[in-house]
């Protein structure tokens, strides 16, 4: 907004733009943070974090990468559901790093596009390990001032090690 001579408030079309980008800049960064929350959450098994990226009745499919290694998991529905991902990966060091985000927002929705790189590692047994690339397609909505994840889809686009560390005897 400026002020004129008269001192009447007028608003500047090109304050609104860059009002707009801001917002803009924000919404993207704030939808990242879902999948940051999502992955840090499992690499520091830390339940609250984890399960906040997720709206209650959010769904998750994880049924690509499983079949690719002979494995069986259903699609999760519900963070009640999903949050058994942490008590499963229980005998793992994970890490997960997420790269090339592409964010699309249109006003309560948004999509969300990345790469994720996971790395799971037995405790017992640190030499074997299993390296996923997952291409990770996600749709979020804003919820309680943060967006959360109300569908995520994963999929791997390749692998290396050795699939019984994630899928036990199934691989």
């Amino acid at each position: 907004m400026t002020i004129d001579l008269q001192g009447t408030a007028r608003s500047d079309p090109g304050l609104r733009d860059v009002a707009r980008r801001v917002q803009h800049l924000r919404d993207t960064q704030e939808v990242v943070d879902a999948l940051y929350r999502f992955g840090a959450g499992q690499d520091l098994r830390d339940t609250d974090l984890f399960l906040s990226a997720f709206s209650p009745d959010a769904v998750l499919d994880f049924t690509q990468p499983a079949s690719r290694f002979g494995a069986t998991v259903p699609v999760m529905h519900g963070r009640e559901m999903i949050a058994r991902i942490l008590t499963a990966l229980e005998p793992l060091a994970t890490t997960h790093t997420v790269t090339n985000p592409r964010v699309v927002v249109e006003g309560d929705h948004a999509h969300l596009w990345a790469l994720v790189e996971a790395q799971h590692v037995l405790h017992a047994q640190p030499h074997r390990h299993l390296l996923l690339k997952n291409t990770y397609d996600v749709d979020l909505v804003p919820q309680a001032e943060q967006w959360v994840i109300t569908a995520m889809t994963i999929r791997t686009v390749w692998s290396d090690g050795d699939a019984s560390v994630l899928f036990g005897e199934q691989a």
